[in-house]
């Protein structure tokens, strides 16, 4: 020891060839050793100071080396991936008529493997006169954590007697796969051996497959028989039960497990609040966001993420500012996906303003989070801005993907860019290498439908290379509808009626077609058609939150309390619309009643409603968030000009 600590503080020297020391100062102690022939003991000091080439050099110094700086330098090498240098020194072996036994020629194997010598760790395993389990476990875990199944099994099914880590490394290995059945028949087969005890390590790997199937009959056999061995769990296992009832959709048993843990990770936590959002439980899983920061256990940036995109998902924005919040409190990485997360959900919440400074303070910005902001802009009534980052995108040097089209695409339809949406719907095949997908082709329908280029939208829709869904049926009713091309519409609605029988809106957007067009008798035919169907069309609702308080909103409503305001407000502001010339669109008004009913109709619609309580509920300058049945989010600026006038009428003319 004494020796060793004298060379850790020395100064490095200059090796010039095996024979041959450039000696400086304080090297002389390295002189003495050599001259003393002590080089086994030179070796360990250039191995400690990672100068492994140069240990393997001086191999050549000793006439026969010990076992022991065999397995020094075989180890040295494999924990560096440094293969050449393994080989010579295996091949010093051979040269040396050095005879390794089953420790060294382990070694060797877990060597070749470590530095993906394949070839080599068989040709090991096949010269070496005996073996133990360690032997075998070493080859059959090589090949299984390269994806070499025959080769592991083989050896596995070859191998005279197994221990638990043999079972593992192929029950794991074929997880790791995708293999997860091929997991669970060797898992039985493991079971049913009396010489093997299943540990933690294996009921995971186990639990994992049944879970990725998914098969809760499965996971309760496993579950079963860790009840029946009444074994005590680590985290990990806990973890895997709970992903496998998640997965399995059984949330309340996942809950039970969940709730059983004494001592929960960041892992089991993510876990338990992402099913819960996937389920539909998002009150719940909310909930259990508030109990996590409370828990002292730091959530990571996938907690982070799933909780944002499911803020996301409900257009849940001050909920989403509050997770912000607590991110820049106890600091998160914006490079991380958690970052692309918070440009997503105030991209979908209609906050482009805060969605863009979160992309500007991220150093590179992933396709997540240029997609989001794209189709953000895209959607909210900024199409320029929308086609503006998408240049800036591919300036950046950042390849786009099908996603991020669709919302470039969109924009170019808010901004009636229609050759400019054809040149690039047409570049996502020739330009890109991208594949068209539904999405696609329903957003270039639009573009032309809402043009009046039917014959171009027909066109596309007849050379399709997939059958057309009901997005793209649904945009061409709804451009017939703005040009009333009753025949095309017709076609639309027919295939609707196929696809999806039970939903009113195909109805209602057809009868409205037929009432523009002045077919009274066609309507009554689609209101009786929806009658002999059952269909209801549900009245619209609208809602918007104003301090806290969600205030829901139907069509005609006259139960909220401010009512009499409401109207009020919205008079006064068709007075002055009317008095700057603008003129009520009742063509889609499905009755056939006097002009000053069907305006009088149109007055009462749940946006309307929902957003003149806002605009006399607020101070001038505050965003006004509007949420419809569509899951559709409007944000209206509230100001007393006269643009905020006619915005504040411009909602759907069809509600009633």
């Amino acid at each position: 020891m004494a020796f060793r600590r004298a060379f850790s503080s020395s100064s490095q020297f200059r090796h010039t060839s095996p024979g041959n020391l450039n000696i400086n100062g304080k090297d002389s102690t390295l002189y003495r050793l050599s001259d003393n022939r002590k080089f086994e003991e030179l070796i360990d000091v250039f191995c400690q100071q990672k100068r492994i080439k140069e240990a393997v050099d001086f191999l050549h110094r000793i006439h026969q080396p010990s076992p022991r700086v065999y397995s020094t330098l075989i180890s040295v090498c494999a924990r560096n991936r440094f293969l050449e240098l393994g080989k010579r020194v295996h091949a010093h072996t051979k040269a040396s008529n050095f005879i390794p036994g089953i420790v060294i020629s382990n070694r060797l194997l877990h060597m070749y493997f470590k530095c993906g010598s394949l070839i080599d760790a068989q040709m090991v395993f096949d010269e070496m006169p005996q073996k133990d389990l360690c032997s075998w476990n070493t080859m059959i875990s090589g090949y299984a954590n390269r994806g070499l199944f025959e080769q592991a099994r083989k050896l596995f099914d070859e191998m005279p007697q197994r221990d638990n880590f043999s079972w593992n490394a192929v029950i794991s290995g074929y997880v790791r796969q995708d293999r997860h059945r091929e997991a669970l028949d060797l898992f039985r087969m493991m079971q049913e051996n009396d010489s093997s005890n299943c540990n933690m390590f294996t009921l995971s790997s186990a639990l994992a497959a049944a879970a990725a199937i998914p098969s809760l009959r499965l996971g309760k056999e496993i579950h079963g028989y860790l009840i029946r061995t009444e074994l005590e769990l680590d985290e990990v296992v806990w973890t895997a039960l709970l992903d496998l009832y998640g997965k399995c959709g059984s949330l309340d048993e996942a809950r039970g497990i969940f709730d059983q843990m004494s001592d929960r990770d960041v892992v089991s936590w993510t876990t338990m609040i992402h099913r819960c959002f996937e389920d539909g439980r998002k009150k719940e899983g909310f909930s259990l966001f508030r109990d996590l920061m409370g828990s002292g256990v730091r959530p990571n940036e996938y907690t982070f993420a799933g909780v944002l995109n499911a803020c996301a998902d409900l257009a849940a924005e001050r909920v989403g500012k509050e997770v912000h919040g607590y991110m820049t409190r106890v600091g998160y990485d914006p490079c991380s996906f958690s970052a692309s997360a918070l440009v997503h959900v105030y991209s979908k919440c209609g906050n482009t303003e805060i969605a863009r400074r979160v992309f500007n303070q991220m150093p590179r910005p992933d396709l997540v989070s240029w997609t989001s902001l794209i189709v953000g802009y895209a959607q909210n009534g900024q199409p320029d801005m929308a086609l503006h980052f998408f240049e800036s995108l591919l300036r950046s040097g950042t390849k786009p993907d099908e996603i991020t089209f669709v919302g470039v695409l969109s924009a170019c339809t808010h901004a009636g860019l229609v050759d400019k949406g054809l040149e690039y719907f047409h570049s996502v095949k020739e330009k890109y290498g991208l594949v068209h997908t539904a999405d696609h082709y329903a957003c270039v329908v639009d573009l032309l439908a809402r043009s009046g280029r039917f014959k171009e939208a027909e066109n596309i829709i007849d050379n399709m290379p997939m059958k057309p869904d009901k997005f793209l049926w649904a945009s061409l009713l709804g451009g017939c509808r703005i040009h009333g091309n009753i025949e095309l519409a017709e076609r639309a609605a027919k295939a609707l009626f196929e696809i999806e029988p039970e939903n009113p809106a195909t109805y209602i957007t057809l009868a409205n077609i037929y009432a523009n067009a002045g077919l009274w008798t066609e309507v009554s035919k689609v209101r009786k058609d929806m009658d002999n169907r059952g269909i209801v069309k549900k009245p619209g609702k609208s809602w918007v939150e104003i301090k806290r308080q969600v205030h829901v909103f139907l069509v005609g409503d006259t139960s909220h309390p401010k009512i009499s305001d409401i109207h009020e407000y919205l008079g006064e502001l068709s007075k002055k619309m009317k008095e700057e010339g603008y003129v009520p669109d009742t063509n889609f008004v499905l009755h056939d009643v006097e002009e000053e009913q069907k305006e009088q109709n149109i007055f009462y619609h749940s946006e309307k409603l929902a957003v003149a309580f806002g605009i006399i509920s607020t101070p001038a300058g505050t965003p006004i968030k509007l949420s419809v049945l569509l899951d559709v989010t409007t944000t209206v600026r509230r100001n007393d000009g006269r643009v905020a006038h006619f915005m504040v009428l411009w909602y759907l003319e069809d509600e009633v």
